[in-house]
């Protein structure tokens, strides 16, 4: 779990770096924010897929990424020194952030 956690840690400063108007200050923060969006990944997130399981049936899956994005939208909006511009770059950095944390952790299986 702890590496988990360091993953998305490093996917965040990845997240910054590639996408515009995604924004953290510190280590720090990156590790708050982390932490916090594990919570909500856990605490909010079902509850999320199971009211829009309509929209997700319909686009194959793909609706899970507006979720994502608007939780990380949501969690920017509570973390001071962590900003997402806009609906956008939270949708590409929550992209950034799934995308980098599965190939580290299929890397790390083998």
């Amino acid at each position: 779990m702890l590496i988990k956690w360091l993953t998305v840690t490093i996917a965040f400063f990845v997240a910054e770096w590639l996408v515009p108007g995604f924004e953290i200050d510190s280590i720090y923060i990156a590790l708050i924010a982390a932490a916090l969006l594990g919570l909500l990944n856990i605490t909010l997130k079902p509850l999320l897929i199971l009211f829009t399981l309509p929209f997700t049936i319909i686009t194959l899956g793909l609706f899970l990424f507006v979720i994502n994005g608007l939780m990380l939208w949501f969690l920017a909006s509570f973390i001071a020194g962590f900003s997402v511009s806009g609906f956008w770059a939270a949708f590409f950095g929550a992209l950034v952030i799934s995308l980098f944390s599965t190939f580290v952790e299929a890397l790390s299986r083998e």
